[in-house]
Parts: C-alpha cells; sequence; structure tokens
C-alpha cells in the first residue's frame, strides 16, 4: 500500500480506504479523524520516523521494546531448542495484550533463533514496514483470505519457526479472569503434518477494565465489527513501563496429538498447559 503522505509510514487514512473499498465514500470524515486519535497515529508516526526508521525484523522489534519501556522477565528459555538439527519448532502463546506480547516475543525470539521466525498476524500489521518481513497476514475477508490456506501451508514447510496466537484475538474477561477464547486448531494440524513440535508460552499481563467492557458490549450487542480491537494501540500506551513475565515450557511432540482426540480437543488441552505455565508463576 502506498501512503498518501510519505512522511506518515502508518496512515490510518489509507488503510480505512483500503479496508472500506467502494464504502470508503459513506464513511464521515470525522469517523476517520477520531480513528487517527484512538489509534495514536501522530505518536506512532514520530516512533516510525524517528528512532524505529529504517530498521527491520529483530532491530525494529528490539526498538518497540525499549519504545515501550517493557520490562521483561523471561523464564524456562533454556527449554526452548534451537534449530542446530535442522528441526523447526510451531510457537504458541496466550495472548492478553494484543500488541506488546506479539513484539515482545517476537525480540525473544528473534534472538533465539537468528531472526528464522514467522508471525501468523492480522494483515493490518503488514502496514508496518519493520515488521512486515516476518509476517504472514491473516485476512479472513476479502480476496486476501482465499490465499491463506495457501500462506500458513508455505509458513510451515518453511525453513523457519512459526509463532501463532491460536486464539486470534485477544483475551477477554470471563468468569472473572482474563483468559483466551477458544483456541483454533490450526497449530495442531499443521504440526502433525509438518512434524513440528509444539512450544508452549504463557504471557502475563491485561488490559484496562475499559476494554473488557467495550468488548463484552460487542458481544452482547452482536456487532459484526471488532470495536474494541480499535482500542489497543491506545491500551499498548496504557502498558508502557509495566513488567512481564513470559514463561516458556518444554516442547509437546507433535506425535502426542494421536486420534484419542480431536485436533480441536488437542488445541484446548494445549492452551490448558499455556495456562498452567502461567500458574506456575504466582
Amino acid at each position: 500500500m502506498t501512503n498518501s503522505n510519505v512522511d506518515a509510514p502508518l496512515c490510518v487514512e489509507d488503510i480505512v480506504r483500503a479496508k472500506a473499498g467502494k464504502n470508503y465514500k459513506y464513511i464521515p470524515r470525522f469517523v476517520v479523524s477520531w480513528l487517527k486519535r484512538v489509534l495514536h497515529q501522530d505518536e506512532l508516526n514520530r516512533f516510525l520516523n524517528g528512532k524505529a526508521k529504517g530498521k527491520i525484523g529483530q532491530d525494529f522489534l528490539d526498538e518497540c521494546v525499549r519504545y515501550l519501556e517493557m520490562d521483561l522477565n523471561v523464564v524456562g528459555l533454556e527449554h526452548v531448542p534451537d534449530n542446530s538439527d535442522g528441526r523447526y519448532y510451531t510457537i504458541v502463546s496466550n495472548h492478553p495484550l494484543g500488541g506488546e506480547d506479539g513484539v515482545a516475543l517476537g525480540s525473544i525470539l528473534c534472538h533465539k533463533y537468528h531472526s528464522k521466525i514467522k508471525y501468523l498476524v492480522n494483515d493490518v500489521l503488514m502496514n508496518l514496514e519493520g515488521l512486515a518481513p516476518l509476517c504472514v497476514p491473516i485476512n479472513k475477508t476479502g480476496s486476501q483470505s482465499r490465499n491463506f490456506p495457501k500462506m500458513v501451508e508455505t509458513a510451515f514447510k518453511s525453513d523457519t519457526n512459526v509463532l501463532m496466537f491460536p486464539a486470534g484475538l485477544c483475551s477477554r474477561l470471563q468468569h472473572g479472569k482474563i483468559r483466551d477464547l477458544e483456541w483454533k486448531k490450526t497449530f495442531v494440524s499443521k504440526s502433525i503434518e509438518t512434524h513440528r513440535d509444539v512450544i508452549p508460552v504463557h504471557f502475563s499481563g491485561r488490559n484496562s477494565m475499559r476494554f473488557y467492557i467495550i468488548a463484552k458490549l460487542c458481544k452482547v450487542l452482536h456487532l459484526k465489527v471488532n470495536i474494541a480491537m480499535l482500542f489497543l494501540v491506545d491500551e499498548m500506551y496504557g502498558n508502557v513501563g509495566k513488567k512481564f513475565t513470559v514463561t516458556f515450557g518444554e516442547p509437546i511432540p507433535w506425535q502426542t496429538f494421536d486420534k484419542s482426540q480431536s485436533h480441536a480437543e488437542w488445541a484446548q488441552w494445549v492452551k490448558a498447559k499455556v495456562y498452567e505455565l502461567g500458574e506456575g508463576q504466582k
């Protein structure tokens, strides 16, 4: 995508125009202006045009971690094997924050695997040039959705490790606890198919109560648009300077996922293992 302003690496107007297509002309200008504010377009562009300018992949992620002043307590990294034997892994994590967790995990794993890592992420993140080389974009609507299965297949069959947040969305407040929604089975199916062991990761942290209330209202009102997602950048800025614990578990052999359970059931089993890692750090 070509930004309408070369000095603005992140252009909300261009993103909205691309996503809305022919319906863009019906979107009121005040809505676009509001989106620019809630998505912190100006602050992000100052960062992207400043210390992050020209940085790609690992360097970009490291700069993001510094910018967000993240205090990372990494536990169990010794459990994570390297790729010296020619094997690659599927790394799966809970998704409590929706932004910082992805940045931090990417930074940690890029250092571990010498940047041999690919995210499966929302396609909107492809607008960040520093992150784009590490991404396999996910868009379940529009023309790109037809290529999604092939893109996932290519990622899993490549000589790189794959990082996924199987819930797809960031965590929600459920029964008084911050937890992911149901994990999708793709990582189980593809890990079996490509003989990849699965490395479980737990990431601590939470967003504001405002975010969870908005997410709940969206569900109650059966809104098709994920309005809560629009506030994730604002939540990211609210989490600046906080401490997070990242806990890596021992690899789960792909042979574990036998026919005693369905792939969907195995996905929930791994999810439970991830939250056990988090409980172990309390």
